[in-house]
């Protein structure tokens, strides 16, 4: 890594090689391009190639096939219309038509020959069958239509010609063949021509009938072979091969599966059969055949029915083309990398003596800049960059007078700015203490103003209600005490009543409370979270009862915390009764849970269904006079009373909403209360405030 750091930073600070790699760079990318594209354009190419060779090999190889049972057909035609033949057949001369029959077989090799009549009868046989196969072609023949054809023949038809046991082949389990389930191929394949011998009046006299069995026949596909893969035909190490497919498995091949052993029982891949015999295409590719990659051609072979029956296969050895193929990409690669040395030689040789006046300059530069006197000296070349070099000398030398003026002057224009700048330093200190006076007097005059008009307000508020709740605490007193006992059966209301006009009064107590919480600091218990709800529950249930909503309580607190039972009352009230003014007309709902924060404290959760609250409406929900309701439904006091309440005891009451889905209240208690450092920072500056009024 530090390696490669130092080469960047050397492309980026010096001419040199960044013209160097300006120069070099399109050597080194575009000539390793070339270097791909030509790799990859001669592998292809090559493939292409053996493509089309192969393909002209399994051409070549459809024509002899198709030459092979035209000549099997023509032999058959030259019997059957000689003087001979014909005069024997005529005098019924069964000897004779014997020798002639015997000497066809014998010349052309047929696996079987028989002499019928116009009914498939057989006139002359050397089986014990009375009838030949019927077939299509069997049937034109004796319409007077000569042919010669592919004919499957099952393994009762091969037992009536003496040719069972020859055909007889073990499957042989071959890697991606098409499942089967078969294990010996008992049929065969037959190319079967037919010649009948009709006579001057166009009446059949007999129908020559012969055939010649693919199955193991290596004479047949050697002789393939040797015309398509003629010496010469191959580069040294390959070898040709031919193989006749009976469906999908070998029944005569010169392909082999071990020295001297021919592959007879293999399949071919399933995705050669699916191409070739179920859709009737021509295969040209690379393929694995046995056990090593040939360049492979395959065809259908059609039998005298126009169904596909099998396959005649061309291709031969790839890995000698693999490897001259890659013998000359090596030769490429090798070639290419040499050139490249030889350009990136010759580029940074000429570089080097282009560059060097101007690597002086850059070395007398960098002297200047420590403050070394330095000289760049006499330049043999003589072009611009040299011209450029003396030049530069000169330019120093001016330099050298201007610089001894410049400090003179320097030393005066040093001595103006210190002063001047001793001036702005002190204005500045100045400036810097009246801005932090008025910032400090701007932020006591909003808080006493916010002060100033909530004590106004609590004292409004105390004047309008402790007097009705005197009243009404002592009109209570007086009915107490004349009913006496006749009170007992609404004793449990006149008791919650008088507990709710103290309430009042405590309400009283924590507005002013709001201005100053020193003063008006509640009495603490240990209180159970769960009761206080469950008693609060009582005071709202009768709140928007016209309509239909549904209050949960899920209660899994343990921990008791220290608080005023009436001020966290208050809180609850405050927000149980917003979140149901917030409810739908229909279908309403408020999940209330409480769960222990560790061993801290209790978290307090009053969700509602309601419409939720905007980001603005959250970031000012705690501020005083702060309201979303109509005029006349509240002041905007009750969550900023409730928010100071909660804090004063170490606590904290945060918003989760989204419009349209509903509001989450979640209110923290410490068991321990502990005043928050804002609250000490906001009472100091009361406290400040207070004293400046005092003063003033």
């Amino acid at each position: 890594m530090p390696a490669i750091r130092n080469v960047i930073r050397k492309i980026r600070h010096t001419v040199r090689y960044k013209l160097l790699v300006l120069v070099l760079f399109p050597i080194l990318l575009v000539m390793p391009i070339a270097l791909v594209l030509a790799i990859y354009w001669g592998a292809n190419f090559s493939y292409e190639q053996l493509f089309i060779k192969v393909n002209t090999d399994l051409s070549v190889s459809h024509d002899v096939f198709e030459r092979i049972k035209r000549d099997y057909l023509n032999s058959l035609g030259k019997t059957g219309e000689s003087f001979v033949f014909r005069t024997a057949l005529s005098d019924g001369n069964t000897d004779l038509l014997v020798q002639q029959i015997d000497r066809l077989q014998q010349e052309n090799s047929f696996s079987y020959i028989h002499l019928t009549d116009n009914t498939g009868k057989i006139i002359h046989q050397q089986t014990s069958t009375t009838k030949t196969r019927v077939s299509s072609a069997q049937q034109d023949a004796q319409n007077g239509k000569q042919s010669s054809g592919i004919e499957i023949f099952s393994a009762s038809d091969l037992a009536a010609e003496g040719l069972a046991e020859e055909v007889s082949l073990p499957l042989i389990m071959t890697a991606r063949a098409h499942p089967t389930e078969k294990k010996v191929e008992d049929r065969g394949m037959m190319i079967r021509a037919l010649y009948p011998i009709i006579d001057t009046q166009g009446k059949i006299l007999a129908i020559l009938d012969a055939g010649v069995l693919l199955n193991a026949n290596f004479t047949f596909v050697d002789v393939i072979r040797d015309l398509v893969y003629g010496p010469g035909s191959l580069i040294e190490g390959s070898i040709g091969t031919v193989t006749v497919f009976l469906d999908d498995v070998r029944i005569t091949t010169n392909v082999p599966i071990s020295p001297g052993e021919r592959a007879l029982g293999t399949r071919v891949s399933d995705e050669v059969r699916s191409i070739v015999l179920d859709q009737g295409k021509t295969w040209i590719d690379r393929a694995f055949v046995v056990n090593d990659w040939y360049i492979s051609s395959y065809e259908p072979i059609i039998d005298v029915d126009g169904k596909r029956v099998g396959m005649l296969y061309a291709g031969f050895l790839e890995t000698p083309f693999r490897h001259s193929l890659l013998q000359a990409l090596a030769v490429l690669v090798l070639l290419f990398f040499a050139l490249m040395g030889l350009t990136s030689f010759v580029a940074v040789k000429g570089a080097k003596s282009i560059f060097k006046p101007i690597e002086l300059m850059s070395s007398v530069v960098h002297a200047t800049r420590k403050g070394e006197e330095k000289r760049i000296g006499e330049i043999r070349s003589k072009d611009e960059i040299g011209s450029l070099a003396n030049e530069f000398d000169v330019m120093l030398d001016l330099l050298s007078e201007r610089k001894l003026l410049i400090q003179s002057w320097a030393e005066e224009l040093e001595a103006k700015v210190d002063e001047r700048t001793s001036e702005l330093k002190q204005k500045n200190t100045e400036l810097t203490q009246t801005i932090s006076v008025l910032q400090k007097t701007r932020q006591q005059l909003v808080i006493a103003e916010k002060l100033a008009a909530l004590g106004e307000l609590t004292a409004g508020v105390a004047h309008e209600i402790n007097n009705p709740t005197a009243v009404m605490l002592g009109n209570l007193d007086v009915i107490v005490e004349e009913m006496g006992s006749s009170l007992e059966p609404v004793q449990d209301e006149i008791d919650l009543v008088i507990k709710q006009i103290y309430r009042i009064k405590g309400i009283t107590n924590n507005l002013l409370q709001y201005a100053k919480p020193d003063t008006y600091a509640g009495y603490m218990i240990e209180t159970d979270v769960d009761e206080v709800i469950n008693e609060t529950l009582k005071l709202v249930h009768h709140l928007r009862s016209e309509i239909n909503y549904n209050i949960e309580f899920l209660s899994h607190s343990t921990l008791l915390i220290s608080i005023n039972q009436q001020e966290l009352q208050q809180v609850l009230v405050n927000l149980i009764g917003n979140a149901i003014q917030a409810l739908p007309e229909m279908n309403g709902s408020i999940t209330i849970s409480t769960q222990d924060i560790q061993k801290n404290g209790v978290l307090i959760s009053i969700q509602d269904n309601g419409h939720g609250m905007n980001e603005e409406s959250i970031s000012k929900a705690f501020n005083p006079f702060y309201t979303t309701k109509t005029q006349g439904e509240g002041t905007g006091l009750g969550l900023s009373i409730s928010y100071n309440l909660v804090r004063r005891y170490g606590g904290n009451i945060e918003i989760k909403s989204t419009q349209g889905m509903g509001t989450e209240f979640i209110i923290s208690l410490l068991c321990e209360p502990v005043m928050m450092e804002d609250d000490k920072m906001i009472q100091e500056q009361l406290e400040e405030i207070e004293a400046g009024i005092s003063n003033n």
